[in-house]
């Protein structure tokens, strides 16, 4: 497909400090448009379709009411899909397809990029877990199987959490483990079906308010097991922002306030890369590391380094605050590897507007090579 570089729908911007070019998606159907969340790819593995979170402020927030977009890069035009509204940060791409996948309620949903596309439910939390009650979330991130035949879920319905499966095949949800307090930004791993990556985190008692620490972040839940801490010998809430290494041998995480830190699951050996950062992303090779950095609590950057030369650069030096507090619709940069490594997909807003944009990885190693 046309590269981002070339294409019409999208404008250069070159970063003041650092010189850096990104390449801004300016044709727009809404008013926010965002990249995903740094864990799930937005691109079909063809490069033809780029998908995107879209936002009509003051309606919805960062939980309910946001929607897709999608970049056509064959026909060079924008859509928008109203349908597509989805919870949390839950929508994922089948990269063979195109075909989008979201949840809404108790459902999981799906469309493909064309226009005359129409949406069709996946399947559905199980009403007796349910309850009658609506959740707060029915998965943070949908993402694939190993084998692709399930969508990973991680309902929290009032003040209980469920972690488990969605086959694709109709045959029905599949509870791998019940909790009593948040477990969430659940993950398949790469290569084994029957293993996730899941993370404690911060909750709200549904009824009280009352909050809910963290005694240890980082979690993997086999199905037919119970969840077991990565770091059995040393807990911390001071991890967070993980994902798995393609290799499904390793999960990295930031680790606040030191750098970026990969861990063998295994073995426990573990290798920090230092920088101070929010979220991190690596390439294929966990040799070029992506990060953003909260320079305020309204005003962010983003880098990238060369853990070879442990040289750095900045793609976004400075990118100001928004319109809208950045909380309402998580308008955080989000930095991801994406398209074979071809490109770093982030949100920015240098321009006054909240956009998808991308920086070529090619010149961003040579700049730090």
């Amino acid at each position: 497909m046309t590269p981002v570089e070339n294409s019409p729908l999208f404008t250069p911007w070159q970063d003041p400090v650092s010189g850096v070019t990104s390449h801004l998606l300016r044709e727009r159907v809404a008013p926010i448009q965002q990249s995903f969340y740094f864990t799930n790819r937005s691109f079909s593995r063809d490069g033809r379709y780029h998908w995107f979170y879209c936002a009509f402020p003051p309606g919805g927030d960062a939980y309910q009411g946001r929607s897709l977009g999608v970049a056509d890069f064959a026909e060079q035009e924008v859509r928008w899909f109203p349908e597509t509204q989805f919870a949390d940060a839950s929508p994922c791409v089948d990269e063979n397809t195109g075909e989008a996948f979201w949840t809404t309620g108790l459902e999981v949903w799906s469309r493909g990029p064309g226009a005359k596309d129409t949406a069709r439910r996946v399947g559905e939390f199980p009403a007796e877990l349910a309850r009658g009650r609506r959740p707060l979330r029915l998965a943070t991130h949908l993402g694939f199987s190993a084998d692709r035949a399930s969508l990973i879920i991680d309902a929290q319905i009032g003040n209980e959490w469920f972690a488990g499966d969605l086959p694709l095949d109709g045959a029905g949800f599949r509870l791998w483990q019940r909790f009593d307090r948040c477990y969430n930004h659940a993950q398949f791993s790469p290569v084994d079906p029957g293993l996730m990556l899941i993370a404690q985190d911060t909750w709200t008692d549904a009824s009280t308010g009352a909050p809910g620490g963290i005694d240890d972040r980082l979690w993997l839940l086999r199905r037919g097991e119970t969840a077991r801490p990565v770091h059995p010998d040393d807990p911390s809430p001071l991890r967070g922002h993980e994902w798995w290494d393609p290799d499904g041998e390793h999960i990295w995480y930031v680790r606040y306030h030191q750098g970026t830190e990969r861990v063998n699951i295994r073995t426990g050996q573990r290798t920090l890369f230092p920088g101070d950062c929010i979220h991190s992303h690596a390439d294929g090779t966990g040799q070029y590391i992506v990060s953003d950095t909260a320079l305020s609590p309204e005003e962010w950057a983003v880098t990238f380094t060369n853990a070879a030369t442990r040289r750095t650069v900045a793609i976004a030096s400075h990118l100001p605050a928004p319109g809208l507090p950045r909380r309402r619709y998580h308008v955080h940069p989000h930095p991801q590897f994406c398209l074979e490594d071809r490109y770093i997909c982030y949100t920015t807003n240098v321009l006054g507007a909240v956009d998808v944009a991308f920086a070529s990885v090619a010149e961003l190693i040579e700049r730090t090579s």
